[in-house]
Parts: C-alpha cells; sequence; structure tokens
C-alpha cells in the first residue's frame, strides 16, 4: 500500500495513463562532464574536464520577424542565435588549466608578434557536455544527454580576483563563442533526430 501512493506523487493527467506511474527521475545538476577537442595546442585537455567547476548549458533565441498586413500583424521566427556558454575552472597549483587557455587564446591571437590567425578554422575547437547517471569506478557512467557546441571559440576570459577574505581555489571563467549545437539524447526518438520536412506540403499560417 505504501508503494502504490508514491505512484500518486505527480500531476493528476486526464484519462489517467502516464499519471499513474508517479515522477520521473531528474537529471542531477552535479552529474556532467565537459570534453574539448583541439582545445590549445596540447595532445591532452583532460585537466580541463578534471577542473571544471560549472557549466552553462546553451540557449537558443529566434529573432522575431513582423509582416505588416491590413489591420494586424504576422509573427514569424527568423534566424536562431545560439547564446554564449560560460564556463569556470579551478585554477590549479601546477598550472596547467592556465597553460592550456593560454595555449587556446595564443592560438586566436598571437600577442607578442600582434599577429591573429588567418582563418577561424585555425583555432576553433569542440566543447561536448555530457549528463551522467552517476556510475563511476567498475561501475562505467551512462550518459544521458550530450551537447555538442561545435566552431567554439574563446570570446572572453577572466581570470577572477585574489582576496585574503576568502578560501576558495583561483578560479578562470571563459565565455565561449560557438556557430551551432547539437543536443543528443540517449532515447531513439525526440530532440536530436530529424524531424524531416514534407515536399510539396505548403501550408500557410
Amino acid at each position: 500500500m505504501a508503494s502504490a501512493s508514491l505512484t500518486r506523487f505527480t500531476v493528476p493527467l486526464q484519462g489517467g495513463g502516464a499519471s499513474s506511474q508517479g515522477l520521473l527521475m531528474p537529471k542531477l545538476k552535479y552529474r556532467f562532464r565537459v570534453n574539448f577537442l583541439n582545445f590549445g595546442v596540447s595532445a591532452i585537455t583532460t585537466e580541463l574536464t578534471k577542473q571544471i567547476v560549472d557549466f552553462a548549458r546553451p540557449t537558443v533565441d529566434f529573432e522575431e520577424q513582423v509582416i505588416d498586413v491590413y489591420n494586424s500583424k504576422i509573427k514569424y521566427a527568423g534566424k536562431p542565435t545560439w547564446g554564449d556558454c560560460a564556463i569556470n575552472l579551478r585554477d590549479d597549483a601546477q598550472g596547467n588549466v592556465t597553460k592550456l587557455v593560454g595555449e587556446q587564446v595564443q592560438k586566436q591571437f598571437d600577442f607578442m608578434e600582434q599577429s591573429s590567425a588567418a582563418s577561424g578554422i585555425d583555432y576553433k575547437f569542440t566543447t561536448t557536455c555530457e549528463m551522467l547517471d552517476g556510475g563511476n569506478g567498475a561501475y562505467a557512467p551512462n550518459v544521458l544527454e550530450t551537447w555538442e557546441l561545435y566552431g567554439c571559440y574563446i570570446k572572453s576570459v577572466n581570470y577572477n580576483d585574489a582576496t585574503y577574505g576568502d578560501n576558495g581555489p583561483m578560479t578562470i571563467t571563459l565565455t565561449l563563442g560557438f556557430d551551432n549545437a547539437l543536443q543528443t539524447p540517449t532515447a531513439t526518438s525526440g530532440i536530436g533526430v530529424a524531424v524531416g520536412r514534407t515536399l510539396g506540403a505548403v501550408t500557410t499560417g
């Protein structure tokens, strides 16, 4: 009887059905990892993955377009724009994180020679954020969701402050700009699966 009552810990739906299954397990914010491909010039970038404090998942905004008609207005979605992503990193005592960040910044612009990269492909990298189920050690974690960010570059670096009044670690904040993002869940349908477009089936409204 007690376990049966737990199936009612959700919003009752019209017609029952899924409402009797109880609440679904949420993804937990602290179970994630972030990987970098072609970041900086060092072959190994796992120190960045290990020193991440937090990662802001992408946001997308569709520019609103308006068509003026007789007595009203018609709105439609314009081109999408991906918002920047913020990453906070712990600055380790051995300087691994600072070195990797410095490599990437130098790839984008050579401050000594005052020379910039010839094209974006010379310095852009790929970032992936994977939401995990909590597995570790002998139990490999399952990936619940993957965000893949393509055409990434460092838009800004903040090495943050040092203060006698704080016992916490030094941190580095990165703001990433990128060209495109794909969200892929483990499910075989839904986000990440092509919706498709029926050719010739043009509708109005």
